[in-house]
């Protein structure tokens, strides 16, 4: 079964009670916007919006919450940040920090607005929320109160889940100075009932300083913030969650979910809500962004691909599995092949995973994307595109052998798109071709076995009736076998001799798409 029905089927389980009432089933995820957002926190909102499509499918009552922690204080610098500028809001929250582009009100919502960009853009369309709305409103104020109360239980649980120790004057609160308007630096020394008193420590961080600053504060209505795992537990009940999953380092033992479920029930008297752990997305290309000056920014991944290929990607993979990504890579040919073979699945009408995920991985906006059309190699597009002399929708056509329809059109055009895309941005130099015009030196530099087979080669081209893909493949595979070479040596300084390098697409196609007296010209240069 689909991973995602699994999870939703389990949510209707658990909450049978609520559906049955016509109460909403709440997901909530949420992230904190500290500057670019990584691509992998696309494997937890696809775990979350995934749930709630599957709900939406059932026709049950539900809410995809995202949230866009504001609130958190700047605990590092990007390297993408002037230092000189930012270095100075170190240890303060987010949304009291300038925009480092134009166009949003603070940096949070500078880097969360283009997070959420990303979430639209692929159908994933969440009520958005943000953290510091939730405290100024006044909606965290009695799990403050709460926390604050409770601040021995909560000591209590930190010993017991994790091993950390809290000194018996420690209480879970930050207060936002009101002298430097740092949050980082200040621990809460008293509790009244009604306010606090705070002092702004200088050295409480190894990162930033505080300004020494002592006084007295009401905790309410966005003065203060509770630290993350108490928050944590206390967004659970302010938000009435049922549904929220989170990476799967959150899930170890001793973890924040651990602690965090255990606050929820003790502290706020809060059934956690059912969740599950989501692996990591990982980048294999580490070199993209000294290469082709790429990222690993869910925005920049979001641009490599179109939004029903991104979704494949982010849902093709069982939840629990890692996904390993490299642009650079084979990746994105062998994601678009994969698609390819699912669409078959899909239009042959089977019923299995594959074809339920072919399904889901369209937008409601993309349905015309589940009709049937001819779907060419991204493999074969992107090299289409680097030669000049072929025109895209005649070599397409050559290839289908029948004549293309208006759907096939579009689909070539987004293809060739998107390969153009790759091609240069993220492609690495193994699939960059250009046709040569004069024959590299190098290529003469062959063995006689080499050149026997280059010469039998020609004389097999001059003989062949048509200059067709098959006819060509076949004239190399007779001469390859005769030869005794092994395909490489072969083919190796044929490529050289067109393409400056030693490798290429598939041989007999490319060479079809060449005009017959060019490429024996060439390869008589060769062996000559």
């Amino acid at each position: 079964m689909f991973w995602g029905d699994t999870v939703t089927d389990e949510v209707v389980k658990r909450y049978k009670s609520v559906i049955d009432s016509g109460k909403p089933i709440i997901i909530r995820d949420e992230k904190t916007a500290s500057g670019r957002v990584h691509v992998g926190s696309l494997r937890s909102a696809t775990l979350h919006a995934t749930v709630a499509e599957l709900l939406k499918e059932k026709g049950i009552a539900h809410e995809f919450v995202f949230e866009i922690n504001d609130f958190d204080p700047m605990d590092g610098l990007p390297t993408y940040l002037d230092k000189t500028e930012y270095e100075q809001h170190l240890g303060k929250p987010l949304c009291n920090i300038p925009s480092p582009e134009e166009g949003a009100i603070h940096f949070a919502e500078c880097y969360g607005g283009e997070y959420v960009r990303v979430l639209e853009s692929i159908g994933y369309t969440p009520t958005v929320t943000r953290a510091s709305e939730q405290y100024k409103s006044g909606k965290m104020n009695d799990v403050i109160r709460t926390a604050l109360l409770k601040r021995d239980i909560i000591r209590k649980i930190y010993k017991e889940e994790s091993g950390g120790e809290r000194p018996e004057t420690w209480y879970p609160l930050n207060v936002v100075c009101e002298n430097c308007g740092k949050i980082s630096t200040t621990s809460v020394t008293g509790f009244d009932g009604e306010k606090v008193t705070y002092i702004c420590r200088e050295n409480a961080v190894e990162w930033t300083k505080g300004c020494k600053y002592e006084g007295t504060i009401s905790p309410y209505d966005g003065h203060a913030k509770l630290p993350w795992k108490v928050e944590w537990a206390a967004k659970f009940k302010v938000y009435g969650v049922h549904f929220e999953g989170a990476g799967k380092d959150h899930y170890t033992k001793g973890g924040s979910r651990q602690v965090a479920n255990r606050i929820a029930k003790e502290v706020f008297d809060y059934e956690p809500p059912y969740g599950v752990a989501n692996e990591f997305f990982l980048i294999g290309g580490a070199k993209m962004s000294s290469s082709k000056g790429a990222g690993v920014s869910a925005r920049e991944i979001a641009a490599l691909l179109p939004p029903h290929i991104l979704r494949l990607l982010l849902i093709k993979s069982d939840i629990g599995r890692q996904v390993n990504f490299d642009p650079e890579g084979d990746a994105i040919p062998v994601l678009f092949d994969h698609y390819d073979k699912i669409a078959t699945k899909y239009w042959a009408g089977e019923k299995d995973d594959d074809a339920r995920v072919f399904s889901l991985s369209h937008r409601e906006e993309d349905s015309a994307l589940l009709e049937q059309r001819y779907l060419p190699r991204f493999s074969t597009m992107a090299f289409i595109v680097q030669m000049p002399h072929l025109e895209l929708f005649a070599e397409v056509e050559r290839i289908k052998e029948v004549p293309l329809t208006d759907a096939d059109k579009k689909e070539i055009k987004l293809r060739a798109q998107f390969a153009h895309i790759w091609l240069e941005k993220a492609a690495s130099d193994d699939f960059i071709f250009k046709l040569q015009t004069e024959l590299p030196a190098d290529a003469k530099n062959i063995t006689s076995a080499q050149r026997e087979a280059i010469l039998s080669l020609i004389t097999g081209f001059e003989a062949l009736p048509a200059w067709t893909g098959l006819d060509i493949h076949s004239a190399i595979h007779a001469v390859r076998e005769s030869s005794g070479l092994t395909p490489k040596e072969l083919f190796a300084p044929l490529y050289l001799a067109l393409l400056g390098k030693d490798s290429g697409p598939k041989l007999g196609w490319f060479l079809s798409t060449l005009d017959k007296v060019f490429v024996l010209k060439r390869f008589g240069e060769v062996v000559s």
